[in-house]
């Protein structure tokens, strides 16, 4: 089965609502992330298996990429898991990253 997001239903699918604003920022991301639209279809799962990791996905406010995030507040096992879980990811569909710096944040920029 082929699931096709339109940045409507991706901004529903990260917990957003439609505006005016957060649609041209979705809209933005999209043409900034090269290859995102190859990575969309499995952005459901991906968000599904982050949260048992207490991490999600979310849109920057810094710069116009998606952002794979883990709550501060984790203990030392769950953010091993969230990190490797990461990884795996990143290696399974060939997502580039980009960590930020003593964060337990990820920009996703690009497929390899």
């Amino acid at each position: 089965m082929h699931l096709e997001l339109t940045p409507e239903a991706l901004l529903t699918q990260l917990g957003y609502s439609v505006t005016e604003q957060t649609l041209n920022q979705i809209k933005r991301i999209i043409e900034n992330t090269e290859g995102l639209e190859k990575f969309l279809p499995h952005i459901p799962s991906f968000s599904d298996a982050l949260a048992v990791e207490k991490g999600y996905l979310a849109m920057s406010n810094s710069e116009d990429y998606l952002k794979i995030k883990c709550d501060a507040d984790i203990n030392a096992d769950n953010l091993a898991a969230f990190t490797e879980l990461v990884s795996r990811w990143a290696d399974k569909y060939k997502l580039a990253l980009k960590k930020v710096d003593n964060k337990n944040t990820y920009y996703i920029i690009g497929l390899k």
